[in-house]
């Protein structure tokens, strides 16, 4: 029975239970429960036992346990388990990037997509709370040779850039002239995902204006618009709002035509 086939009551003891008995292990310097969660088939398990595993930390006894836990479960051949260590490397990420850097240094690399992906949503979540080490760290890989690890930077910064796209759209200039298409591909559509948040279409309209690239400006002005239609119950501006406000960016990029 799955995680929420169970009725609320009851999830409510299966999270206390996973809490208890993974602190168990981690007292005793045990794997049982942690390998048993964190290789589970239902997602909202795993997430339960990544989520028990940053609040622990964050009571700060079992920190050096809970660190050692993740090292050796890291190199597990069991995708399921490395993808829920960097997901919980993520929740002590928000407040200690330091002590967990070197699990995403090793995720982005992962043999298996699942395990690259939980770094792209670690990103993401620690930007949001911690985002000053987690941008450094991005910077180290941007420009990276393997195409993949481009994308995925990329397309890791994009929830930061919702509440302060000026601290990503720097970044983000530097891969207008990718010539892979996944990643001109993701960094149209992170663009776009930044720019119908309140405050933000004025910043990114502002700054890709600069930009070089003007056929892939171009692109990401027509994401933009999309957009606004596409997540029109959630957008700050409607799509016929935010058409007006581009409207004389278009122009000036024709009269640089």
């Amino acid at each position: 029975m799955g995680f929420y086939d169970l009725d609320k009551p009851d999830r409510d003891a299966l999270v206390s239970k996973i809490n208890a008995e993974l602190a168990g292990d981690l007292g005793l310097s045990q794997y049982k429960h942690l390998i048993r969660y964190f290789s589970d088939g239902d997602t909202y398990i795993r997430k339960t036992a990544y989520l028990a595993i940053g609040k622990l930390y964050a009571g700060r006894s079992l920190r050096q346990p809970i660190l050692a836990a993740l090292e050796k479960l890291m190199f597990e051949a069991d995708p399921k388990i490395r993808q829920t260590v960097v997901n919980a490397a993520g929740e002590i990420g928000k407040t200690d990037f330091d002590s967990v850097r070197h699990f995403f240094d090793n995720g982005l690399f992962d043999d298996h997509h699942s395990v690259r992906n939980a770094v792209i949503g670690s990103m993401k979540k620690m930007g949001e709370k911690n985002p000053a080490p987690v941008l450094e760290w991005s910077h180290k890989y941007l420009l990276h040779d393997d195409k993949e690890i481009r994308r995925e930077i990329c397309h890791g910064l994009e929830l930061r850039g919702r509440t302060h796209p000026e601290e990503i759209l720097p970044m983000l200039k530097d891969l207008q002239h990718d010539k892979t298409k996944r990643v001109r591909w993701t960094l149209v559509h992170v663009i776009g995902q930044v720019a119908y948040k309140k405050g933000c279409l004025e910043k990114v309209m502002a700054d890709i204006i600069t930009w070089d690239n003007k056929a892939l400006v171009k692109d990401a002005i027509a994401e933009i618009i999309d957009v606004h239609h596409r997540y029109r119950n959630f957008s700050f501006y409607t799509q016929q709002e935010a058409i007006a406000y581009i409207e004389p960016f278009l122009r000036q990029l024709k009269y640089q035509d």
